[in-house]
């Protein structure tokens, strides 16, 4: 039995080294990011077994991702090699100080070429926990088949099943994420999502009023995620509020996934519902402390750090 299973797209990470127009800068530095391949990251990290299934390309990007993922102990198995497509690439710069811009470029990728044939059934029928995202919904007719497919798998052989509404403008229309995101919303056990996300299947005057309504279709557990604010948890009719951690935030990129990947690990050990809000705030104001999607993700031996006696580790 693996703790987490998650299936999506991850791509090769171009990060521009300076602030300002893209067209101006001459480094970049190269990584790896995807919001499904984030929160196994993060579960791993966090001591549970975590595994991701989706495609990339027969490339050099596709190779770096297949060694990160294993690098950092998540499952590959169900990682297929395309050889007839490339991986999707991202490109991120800081347009200014406080503005991060993200472009992707994956149309035609071998991610978007994800679908049902590629799920390993069995290896989705023995988790403790599904894990998709709108992202892969929006990626392609068959991605989304996928995690229709996948889905029901899942609900079949009594696997907890989570989501992330993880709304991407640019991959589809506000009415047309409504529609396909309410049809596996209802599906799902674990939603996560922000204010802004939630308003797009769902009417609240706040936080505690768009968790409220979420959980009327479905949801046992309902994450309103505030950013700078904390969180809102509403879970078997009991209302939980997070404070957020104080940290510098270097790149915000990211964070939504840490903190799923906190409150989901600490889920799967069993921990007090206390307990794991505070993990998945701790671990999504790790996420914006450094460059990259994934890189600062905590520890467990790292959750105590944001409070420290000595701001200095001897």
């Amino acid at each position: 039995m693996i703790d987490l299973v998650t299936l999506g797209e991850s791509m090769a990470l171009f990060t521009a080294r300076r602030t300002g127009l893209l067209r101006h800068a001459r480094d970049f530095g190269l990584g790896v990011g995807g919001a499904e391949s984030n929160l196994a990251i993060g579960v791993s990290r966090l001591g549970r077994s975590a595994a991701w299934i989706g495609r990339v390309g027969a490339d050099e990007f596709g190779e770096l991702l297949r060694s990160t993922l294993a690098g950092e102990g998540v499952d590959i198995r169900g990682m297929i090699v395309d050889p007839e497509a490339p991986t999707g690439l991202m490109v991120k710069n800081r347009r200014t100080a406080e503005l991060v811009d993200v472009r992707y470029y994956r149309s035609g990728s071998a991610g978007s070429r994800l679908g049902p044939a590629d799920l390993d059934v069995a290896l989705l029928r023995s988790a403790r926990v599904l894990h998709v995202t709108g992202i892969t919904l929006a990626l392609s007719a068959s991605a989304a088949e996928a995690v229709r497919a996948a889905v029901t798998e899942a609900r079949d052989a009594g696997v907890t099943v989570s989501m992330d509404i993880n709304y991407r403008r640019a991959l589809w229309t506000p009415d047309e994420a409504s529609t396909a995101l309410r049809e596996i919303v209802t599906a799902t056990d674990v939603l996560f999502a922000t204010e802004a996300e939630a308003r797009l299947i769902a009417e609240g005057e706040d936080a505690v009023g768009l968790a409220k309504a979420l959980s009327t279709l479905g949801p046992r557990h309902v994450l309103v995620k505030r950013g700078p604010l904390g969180a809102v948890e509403l879970s078997d009719g009991v209302v939980r509020h997070a404070e957020p951690y104080r940290v510098t935030e270097i790149d915000p990129v990211g964070a939504g996934d840490a903190f799923a990947a906190g409150w989901l690990a600490e889920t799967l050990e069993g921990a007090a519902p206390e307990r794991r809000l505070a993990t998945a705030c701790a671990a999504g104001a790790f996420a914006v402390t450094s460059e990259g999607d994934w890189e600062s993700l905590p520890r467990r031996i790292d959750l105590d750090l944001l409070n420290p006696a000595d701001a200095v580790a001897r």
